[in-house]
């Protein structure tokens, strides 16, 4: 039971990461389009806010790697 638990545990860290990070990258993509679309200048100021979210997924695994050889 313990080490069922600790999978359950490290797949919540991964997956409600990555869902999260998918979430706000959906919202982020066609504000940041739009955003581009009428000042140009923007690119970069964008691509910055859509890496933004990413390490949210690095973290959870970084989550689940403790849950599973630590624990």
């Amino acid at each position: 039971m313990d080490e069922g638990m600790r999978f359950f545990a490290a797949a919540l860290a991964i997956g409600l990461g990555a869902l999260g990070t998918g979430w706000a990258q959906s919202r982020i993509g066609p504000a940041g389009a739009g955003a581009i679309a009428e000042k140009p200048e923007l690119t970069g100021t964008m691509l910055i806010f859509l890496a933004l979210p990413e390490p949210l997924v690095i973290l959870g695994f970084v989550v689940a790697a403790m849950i599973l050889l630590i624990g």
